[in-house]
């Protein structure tokens, strides 16, 4: 027994972040433990998947520790569902539990856990080593089903099928039913002569992360802490050390052996592979580089044909097209040499084929835009030779990983490409998978949950937690920059413990999602080269790999991006729209340097263009004034934290306020064209290659070098660039200091290709917005009918450009928005709660079978499946129905009434029944619908606001407007719009409230504000914030002071801060304590004395002056004076003002 002790207990079931909320091992801390404890061996046995195969297996080996592999998959025995647990002793055994594994989730129906049968479990097992399994398993079940019989059938099929890889597990963790289970355990395995293994589940590796894992199991079972009848494991399933588990089993030294000797039975690591590509070559056609020469160069001939409008018999005396042909040789050689014919080909094949059957496709994105061979295949749109792009920014034999193609498909389309791709490649493609993580709220709204917290009350602690995707925050770093939370937790028990468990599960995995842009493709079936997955309950046409995206590329897999762009879909359907009023147009074929379109650009009015409509960019168009496509590409590119400081001098420089510095002499054709001023990435690599004669693959590796600041790798190649330069007859000192130039520039450097193709798509929709500016907004406003932010500013627009709206109405409207003759429908679809579907049946009939003349014909004649309370009330709240019936709060409180009688009358349909009553009561209202006022001016905005998100029949600061005056009230863009004025108070209703945080953690908020004629965007400081957060309310109308600040350089950048904010009802209500009237005759005063007959708290001054003589008295007794009868003073011609 002594020398059985010197052993290492091997931990072989380790439960990893992938078995959902149920493992809390995160792989990331698994190889530190093994070196830190010189671990030899170490097993990964996640529940239902593969999914830490590959990254397990690399990480632990690095450290010297032998990793075995093994997942527990649910089997299916009569009506009993269980884990039993499969391991890979060598390839072949990983091969057969990666296709069970994928069977499980591949060959399954959408109601019970990926399961395989247990017959599933005895065909080509070699290579497969099983075990019994835990209490809560196969085994566990049927034992506390009783039903001992049919274990011992199993354990005796199961040995004669794996013979001694058959393994019964005791284990100890003092789990519910779990000695009984033992007992019976050992008997069987002296009855059957099984060989008995030891083993520990490890959920997690401390033994204070008990509590924390109990409350994850509760969020994966949807249930409560305090519930008795869930699922609770012991606070043993910790990373036990040797001492501890060969003391636990110290009575069952055979159990304890088989353990330790285990991994000498397993002799598999999974390994990292290069490429795997699908073989494009055939007998008829020849190889892939066969293939990619042949059709490069015809596609190079029909670019020049088409494009350059050349004659195919004098091209080859043609300069420019041998200088192309000259690019295109060199490119195909890199690209052949790289092996990477077949990946061009592919990509080429799905994008011709969506182009071939109307799928708008993206002109280009990301460095892959910069190659000529993609242009000639019709992969991209862009002449990388115009644009001044290169191709080994994308390829070159130095790049470590391989770059892919990006691909922007229309949105509503991309769904038939991957159908194309599973019918051309079958089992050989499959989407990624992705893993949605326990983040700071997410974590802190799951955790409040399970431990039985009042919603309302752990909703307020989440929206303490900034949600800023660009920059997420830890939960221990929101704690630290948030003074209120800080508060609550040192208070109040509740939070403390909220706290604690939320930073023990942060970070770990909470559901299993698909990355839907993601596709792999592979030359052979993808279960002989990684595990797959398929949500069931998801409508996706491809199943998923298990692994990860970054273990999927390392197992070899090639990953082919196919992004949903909704500008495609919203440029595509804007041209069905204009195709109504001019069938020859065609995106394709406007031109690049219309003036008119960049007039539109200059003016900064770019609400709906892609990429350029935040207030930023709207800024900085005003100061750039674009006139060519290549100023849009340069500030697609600057507008970036880090490079956007730029934008002044390429300003400057442009307009000819400032001379450009472009470094050198030799450097002036590459910085000509962006005034001087380093932008892409593309440019530092053309600098190295001309001043120190660098390769473009060594140039890769310089701007490589630069943007990831490593020194080590810096200084190298700063010194290979000062020589280069010397021996360009440059001086060393010279060469040095352009080398410090440019390092800053590299740094934020963008890449031009990407630039380039996104401006195209820039420059495409103001040209629509500036020629079709009704039809584009129509076709901009329908791709975002649920996102009501957006539809305001369009709102806000089409007012801009004085069109004609039509607010929502039943029997006008569309489901979606509409121009015809001039006039702008609004869409009903877009209305909180109404379903595009539903009002499309209810449009349908209304088309079909005319207008509806009344409330009860409305009734008679739609679905009731197209009607229930929510999208009737979001209808009438939006004064869908005015036309019908314009008191809004007695149509609302009728709905039940409605729906009961439409539910009566289709009943009867159906029965074939005649309503007695029907014909007197078709037309008649008055029995349904209730004899109460409408709701008061507010009350009614309110709630239209509710339903549509802004205010589309009135403006709330309406009510207010007589108060103005009293308050000096400005508006808005007359305010920013006259450099003047430096302070005003401006009124305006608040659309939303954003919450976030600077980079050094400072909370700041930014408003969304609506007035009179505009809706913008204001920043409010930390400190006005949190005075104001109670008024800063949803609908709430206010009074904001303003303070203007003007910079005195060139630019004469523009700042407003927000000094005060008071609510504007407040103030309307606030009693008025002081008031002095100004009267030029005795009849005046009259008036003022009949309309201040009563006693109040009003002190009232009132000042006579008759052109003659000037005087001023006070009344003895305060009145009661309150907003209305100032205002009906006011009336009267009678100046006031307010003390």
């Amino acid at each position: 027994m002594s020398e059985i002790k010197l052993q290492n207990f091997n931990h072989l079931k380790i439960h990893s972040q992938y078995s959902i909320c149920e493992g809390a091992v995160k792989i990331d801390d698994i190889d530190k433990i093994c070196k830190d404890n010189k671990i030899k061996s170490l097993g990964l046995s996640d529940t239902s998947n593969l999914c830490g195969a590959l990254e397990f297996s690399e990480k632990v080996s690095k450290v010297g520790t032998q990793p075995i592999l093994s997942t527990q998959i649910y089997i299916k025995y009569g009506d009993t569902f269980g884990l039993l647990p499969l391991f890979a002793m060598n390839k072949e055994g990983y091969k057969r539990i990666i296709y069970l594994s994928s069977k499980s989730f591949l060959e399954n129906d959408n109601l019970s856990e990926p399961h395989i049968n247990f017959d599933d479990l005895l065909e080509n097992n070699e290579g497969v080593a099983i075990f019994s399994g835990s209490i809560n398993g196969l085994f566990g079940k049927l034992f506390d089903k009783g039903k001992f019989s049919e274990i011992s059938n199993l354990y005796k099929l199961l040995k004669k099928n794996f013979k001694d890889r058959f393994y019964i597990e005791i284990q100890r963790h003092g789990d519910e039913n779990e000695k009984g289970f033992e007992k019976f355990n050992l008997n069987q395995s002296l009855k059957e002569e099984i060989a008995i293994i030891a083993t520990h589940e490890v959920f997690y590796i401390d033994k204070n992360m008990h509590e924390a894992h109990d409350a994850l199991i509760c969020i994966g079972n949807k249930t409560y802490v305090n519930e008795k009848n869930r699922i609770k494991f012991s606070n043993q399933h910790y990373l036990k050390n040797d001492n501890e588990m060969s003391e636990l089993f110290s009575d069952l030294p055979e159990a304890l052996e088989n353990n330790y000797n285990f991994p000498l039975r397993c002799n598999f690591k999974p390994s990292s592979s290069k490429p795997i590509l699908p073989d494009i070559s055939s007998k008829k056609d020849g190889s892939a580089d066969e293939i990619l020469k042949k059709d490069s160069i015809e596609g190079l001939k029909s670019k020049f044909k088409e494009v350059f409008l050349k004659n195919e018999n004098e091209l080859d005396r043609d300069e420019k097209y041998l200088n192309y042909k000259d690019r295109l040789d060199h490119e195909l050689s890199i690209i052949i040499e790289m092996k990477y014919s077949s990946y061009f080909l592919i990509v080429s094949d799905y994008i011709k084929w969506a182009k071939k059957n109307d799928i708008p496709v993206g002109p280009g994105r990301g460095s892959g835009a910069g190659s000529l061979v993609a242009w000639c295949l019709s992969i991209t749109d862009v002449d990388p030779i115009k644009f001044n792009l290169i191709f080994e920014r994308f390829l070159n034999p130095d790049r470590i990983s391989m770059p892919d193609f990006d691909i922007d498909f229309c949105e509503e389309k991309r769904d038939l490409v991957f159908k194309y791709l599973t019918e051309k490649y079958q089992n050989s493609v499959a989407h990624i998978i992705t893993f949605g993580k326990l983040k700071a709220r997410m974590a802190i709204r799951d955790v409040g949950r399970v431990l039985g917290l009042p919603y309302g009350f752990v909703d307020s602690i989440s929206k303490m937690i900034p949600f800023d995707p660009s920059r997420p925050q830890t939960l221990s770093e929101c704690i630290a920059g948030e003074p209120r939370l800080q508060k609550m937790i040192k208070e109040d028990p509740r939070v403390k413990k909220l706290a604690e468990i939320s930073l023990q599960i942060e970070g770990l995995n909470r559901n299993v999602a698909t990355h839907a842009a993601g596709v792999v493709i592979a030359d052979r079936k993808l279960t002989d080269i990684v595990p797959l997955y398929k949500d069931s309950s998801a409508d996706l046409l491809l199943p998923s790999t298990q692994f990860d995206m970054y273990s999927a590329e390392n197992a070899g897999l090639v990953k082919f991006d196919f992004l949903g762009l909704k500008t495609l879909t919203v440029i595509n359907n804007t041209q069905k729209l204009i195709k109504k009023i001019d069938q020859n147009f065609s995106i394709d074929q406007i031109k690049y340097d219309d003036q008119k379109v960049f007039d539109l650009l200059s003016s900064g009015k770019t609400v709906g263009l892609f990429q350029i409509e935040s207030a930023g960019m709207r800024e900085a168009l005003l100061q750039m004034k674009p006139n060519h496509i290549e100023d849009i590409i340069a500030l697609v590119a600057l507008y970036r934290p880090g490079p956007m400081s730029n934008i002044p001098t390429y300003n400057d420089c442009k307009h000819g306020r400032q001379t450009p510095d472009y470094l050198h002499p030799l450097l002036e054709d590459i910085l000509k064209p962006t005034y001087g001023v380093i932008i892409y990435q593309e440019q530092v690599m053309q600098i190295a290659q001309k001043l120190s004669g660098f390769t473009a693959g060594q140039a890769d590796i310089l701007r490589r070098a630069m943007g990831k600041k490593k020194r080590a790798e810096l200084e190298k190649q700063k010194q290979n660039f000062i020589n280069g330069a010397v021996n360009n007859g440059i001086s060393k000192d010279v060469a040095a200091g352009i080398f410090l130039k440019i390092e800053p520039f590299a740094e934020y450097g963008f890449n031009k290709s990407h630039a380039a193709a996104y401006a195209i798509i820039s420059y495409q929709t103001a040209y629509l917005k500036t020629y079709f500016p009704k039809e584009f907004i129509a076709a901009s406003m329908t791709m975002d009918l649920s996102n009501q932010n957006k539809l305001s500013e369009f709102y806000e627009e089409l007012r801009r450009l004085k069109v004609e709206i039509i607010r929502p109405d039943i029997n006008e409207c569309f489901a979606d928005f509409r121009t015809i003759d001039d006039k702008f429908y609004y869409a009903l679809g877009s209305i909180k709660a109404v379903g595009y579907e539903a009002i499309s049946n209810i449009v349908k009939e209304r088309e079909l079978n005319g207008k509806f003349i009344s409330i009860n014909d409305f009734i008679n004649r739609v679905d009731p499946k197209d009607i229930n309370k929510l999208q009737l009330e979001g209808l009438v709240k939006a004064g869908a129905f005015d036309s019908l019936d314009n008191n809004r709060q007695a149509l609302f409180n009728s709905i039940p009434n409605l729906i009961l009688k439409s539910k009566n009358l289709h009943e009867n349909k159906i029965a074939n029944q005649i309503d007695l009553f029907g014909d007197e009561l078709s037309n008649n209202d008055e029995e349904l619908i209730l004899k109460i006022d409408d709701w008061k001016f507010e009350e009614r905005l309110s709630k239209e606001f509710e339903a549509v998100g802004f205010f589309i029949s009135d403006h709330p600061l309406n009510q207010f407007k007589d108060t103005f005056d009293d308050y000096n009230i400005t508006d808005y863009q007359e305010f920013s719009n006259n450099d003047l004025s430096k302070e005003s108070n401006i009124s305006a209703t608040l659309l939303k409230l954003t919450e976030r945080k600077t980079a050094k953690g400072t909370p700041y908020g930014v408003i969304k504000l609506t007035d009179l004629n505009s809706v913008f965007e204001l920043f409010i400081f930390s400190d006005t914030l949190e005075l104001n957060r109670e008024i800063l309310k949803e609908g709430n109308s206010l009074l904001l002071t303003l303070v203007k600040t003007i910079s005195n350089d060139e630019n004469k950048t523009k700042r407003i801060n927000v000094q005060k904010i008071a609510s504007l009802k407040d103030l309307i209500n606030k009693p008025i304590s002081e008031v002095l009237f100004k009267i030029t005759s005795p009849n005046q005063l009259e008036k003022i004395s009949n309309l201040l007959a009563e006693n109040g708290k009003t002190k009232v001054n009132i000042e006579l002056d008759n052109g003659e003589n000037k005087m001023t008295f006070k009344l003895d007794n305060p009145r009661n004076l309150d907003r209305k009868t100032l205002n009906l003073i006011k009336n009267q011609q009678i100046q006031a003002e307010i003390n």
